[in-house]
């Protein structure tokens, strides 16, 4: 549980830049499937 416990004060501690983080890595996600696709288009 103690794992638990603390990936609960982490996320707590950091509650304020959660959804940047979480928009961020959404970005990343999106570019990382574009430049994936882009030589189709060439």
């Amino acid at each position: 549980m103690t794992t638990m416990r603390m990936i609960k004060s982490i996320a707590t501690r950091a509650e304020s830049t959660l959804l940047q983080d979480a928009m961020g890595a959404a970005a990343l996600m999106v570019m990382l499937v574009v430049g994936l696709h882009l030589p189709a288009f060439v």
